[in-house]
């Protein structure tokens, strides 16, 4: 497995950091599913989605609070789909 790029290994530290654990899996796991596919358009993109509050983040992927324009598109699809969430069994 390579390493991921300073700004890639930035945005995963913000993906798993987010201050809620329900958080943390849904846009951590997001990140480490697809991070390998994304152009930098895609990087750029999820950048500036992930600056946003999780409350909503969350509320978009779940379908409980309309998309913003300017994130409508296939990466906020794909993350509607939540099959990508892996919650560690202990």
């Amino acid at each position: 497995m390579s390493e991921l790029s300073p700004r890639l290994a930035r945005l995963k530290f913000r993906a798993w950091h987010r201050g809620t654990r329900e958080a943390d899996y849904m846009i951590g796991c997001f990140f480490d599913r697809f991070h390998a596919e994304w152009s930098d358009e895609d990087i750029t993109l999820f950048e500036t989605i992930i600056e946003e509050e999780d409350v909503d983040i969350m509320g978009w992927a779940l379908g409980t609070m309309s998309v913003p324009e300017e994130y409508r598109g296939p990466m906020i699809e794909r993350m509607m789909k939540l099959d990508y969430v892996e919650i560690p069994r202990d």
